[in-house]
């Protein structure tokens, strides 16, 4: 018995396997081109890109997580294309609340990087990606039916597309934070990198099926 586990645990550090899984996920949606950014109204970004905001209200400087790219791609399109508005949703996950949530942060880092305030919406309750799509939409009201891009971590996107598509916003998939290539080398063995891939991956899917069958 403890030669089988041995073995399972071994087996857990071969990367490709949970690559499979989040490559599946993450093929899901194409980036778009620039054409396409520019006729959209504006960028609606998912929380999950900054560190505590407890480390910002101490030090005043703003950390930024591993998901980086939800946070500087969506700064080099608005740099681009100033005709695009900004919407940040994402509140504060943890269980005692600081007073500061991750949409002021955000807004911070964004007017810090020369983005006009008068371009940034923020959306500062939510708790999940269930709540970013039903917030966002009651914060957009009628302007839903304008065309939004949707940024978020690639593996993300299938479950986030979902639900925004049902709160009644009409989105276009802009994929970020990617962690996988086309292929992935069985020589690439680690357990701690990934087991953190392992998570990642199954977070999504049982997100996607709890979501599908929940309402």
């Amino acid at each position: 018995m403890n030669w089988i586990c041995l073995c399972c645990v071994g087996l857990l550090g071969f990367q490709a396997i949970p690559d499979a899984l989040l490559r599946k996920l993450e093929s899901t949606y194409p980036v778009p081109n620039e054409e396409i950014v520019s006729q959209c109204s504006g960028i609606i970004i998912l929380g999950g890109v900054f560190k505590s905001a407890q480390l910002f209200k101490e030090h005043d400087q703003i950390s930024i997580g591993e998901a980086a790219e939800r946070a500087t791609v969506p700064l080099g399109l608005l740099r681009k294309n100033p005709n695009l508005e900004l919407v940040f949703s994402g509140g504060e996950g943890s269980l005692f609340k600081t007073g500061i949530g991750e949409a002021f942060v955000a807004k911070t880092f964004f007017e810090r990087q020369g983005i006009d305030p008068k371009r940034i919406y923020l959306e500062a309750d939510s708790r999940n990606t269930r709540e970013n799509a039903q917030n966002t939409a009651k914060l957009l009201g009628k302007r839903c039916s304008e065309t939004w891009l949707l940024v978020t971590s690639a593996s993300h996107m299938p479950r986030s597309v979902s639900e925004f598509e049902r709160s009644g916003i009409h989105v276009i998939p802009y994929p970020v934070d990617f962690q996988t290539t086309k292929t992935t080398d069985w020589n690439k063995y680690s357990i701690a990198e990934s087991i953190l891939r392992w998570q990642t991956a199954l977070h999504e899917w049982v997100g996607i099926f709890v979501y599908k069958y929940t309402s």
